[in-house]
C-alpha cells in the first residue's frame, strides 16, 4: 500500500491506522485511500455531474470485477489539492496493492467500497445543484439515515469483519451484533459531520436537514442560508443531536466490549468518539452553527489533551465511559 500517499490525503487517519496491528493496515488503508479516490471524483464540481457519476461507476465497477483502474487524467489535471491530484494519478498503484492482498481481505474491501461509492452516487442524484442557488434537501429522516449508513455506517462494519477475522481475542464477539453496533459507530461520526458541515455544505446546494422537518419550523432549505435562521431551525438541530447522541450509546458499547488487551484497537475507537463527543459539544453551545465562516471543530491543543488522558485511560472501562458520560452530560439537549 502507497503509504506515502495515505499520509498526504489525511494526517488524521493515518495517525489512527498507525497504531492499528500490522495485518490490518494494509487492507484498512488501501480501503480508506480508494473510498477518497470516491470522494474526490464526486466532489470535483468543475468537471460535469453525468461526467463525474460516469467515473464514479467506472470505478465502482472496476473494483468489483478486478478490472483495471480507470483512467483519471483529466480529473487529477483540475484539482487544487495537491495530494488529491496524486492520489487520482497513482489510483493504479492502489489497484494493483488490491490485488496483492489476501483474497478474504480484498473481498472485504470490495465489497465496503462497492456501498460506500453507492452512498456517493445517492448524494449526486439526490443534490442536483452545485452551488446555495441550486440548493436542495433531502426528503426524509429516513433518506439521512440511508446515506449516513451506506458512506459510513458500511465501513464499520467493514472494521468489524476485518478486526474478527484478524484478531483471535474477538473470537468471542457475536458477530451480526457487533456489525450492527460498529454499523451505528459510523453514523454516529458521519452525522457529526453532517452537522458540523452544514453550512458549507448549503452553499455548494446540499441539504441534509430533510425538507418535511425544516416545513414543520417554517423553513425552507434556502432560510438557512441566512445565519439568523439558527434559532428557529434549532429544535431540528438539537433533534438530531440526540439521534447522533444515541449511536454514540451503541458506539461506546462497542468500544467497550474491545478487550482490554486489544490496546489498539480500544484506542483507534475510542480517538474519534473523544473528538465527535468534543465537536458535538461545540455545536450544542453554538449560536453561529450556520455561519460559514465559523468552522466547529475542536483546538489541536483539546485534541490533544484528549489522546493523552485517552493513552493512560484506554485500559478501564470505567474511566472511557465516565469520560464519555462526563461530556454527554455536558451537551443539553
Amino acid at each position: 500500500m502507497p503509504l506515502d500517499l495515505l499520509r498526504q490525503v489525511s494526517r488524521t487517519f493515518s495517525l489512527s491506522l498507525a497504531i492499528l496491528p500490522r495485518s490490518l493496515r494494509g487492507p484498512i488503508g488501501l480501503a480508506y485511500l480508494l473510498a477518497r479516490a470516491a470522494d474526490t471524483i464526486a466532489d470535483t464540481r468543475l468537471v460535469d455531474r453525468r461526467d463525474r457519476l460516469r467515473q464514479l461507476e467506472a470505478l465502482r465497477d472496476a473494483l468489483a470485477t478486478g478490472a483495471v483502474a480507470p483512467r483519471l487524467t483529466g480529473l487529477a489535471a483540475v484539482q487544487d489539492d495537491p495530494a488529491e491530484r496524486r492520489l487520482l494519478e497513482r489510483l493504479p498503484e492502489c489497484f494493483a496493492a488490491l490485488e496483492r492482498l489476501a483474497a478474504t481481505d480484498a473481498a472485504r474491501v470490495r465489497m465496503v467500497l462497492a456501498t460506500i461509492t453507492e452512498g456517493m452516487i445517492f448524494d449526486l442524484t439526490q443534490f442536483p445543484g452545485e452551488d446555495g442557488g441550486g440548493l436542495h434537501a433531502l426528503e426524509s429522516l429516513d433518506d439521512l439515515d440511508r446515506y449516513t449508513y451506506l458512506v459510513a455506517g458500511s465501513v464499520g462494519e467493514f472494521w468489524t469483519e476485518m478486526h474478527v477475522a484478524h484478531r483471535r481475542r474477538l473470537a468471542r464477539w457475536d458477530l451480526p451484533l457487533m456489525k450492527t453496533w460498529g454499523a451505528r459507530f459510523g453514523k454516529a461520526l458521519q452525522m457529526t459531520n453532517v452537522l458540523r458541515d452544514l453550512p458549507r455544505d448549503l452553499r455548494i446546494g446540499r441539504c441534509y436537514l430533510p425538507r418535511p422537518e425544516l416545513q414543520t419550523l417554517g423553513l425552507a432549505p434556502a432560510d438557512l442560508l441566512d445565519p439568523r435562521s439558527a434559532t428557529r431551525v434549532r429544535p431540528l438541530l438539537d433533534r438530531l443531536l440526540r439521534l447522533t447522541l444515541d449511536h454514540y450509546e451503541v458506539a461506546w458499547r462497542y468500544t467497550l466490549e474491545i478487550p482490554r488487551a486489544e490496546v489498539r484497537m480500544r484506542l483507534a475507537c475510542a480517538w474519534p468518539l473523544l473528538i465527535g463527543l468534543g465537536t458535538l459539544e461545540l455545536l450544542a453551545t453554538s449560536h453561529e452553527f450556520l455561519v460559514p465562516d465559523r468552522r466547529i471543530k475542536l483546538s489541536r491543543a483539546a485534541v490533544r489533551g484528549l489522546l493523552a488522558r485517552s493513552a493512560l485511560t484506554v485500559w478501564s472501562n470505567r474511566t472511557l465511559a465516565a469520560d464519555a458520560a462526563r461530556v454527554r452530560r455536558r451537551i443539553a439537549v
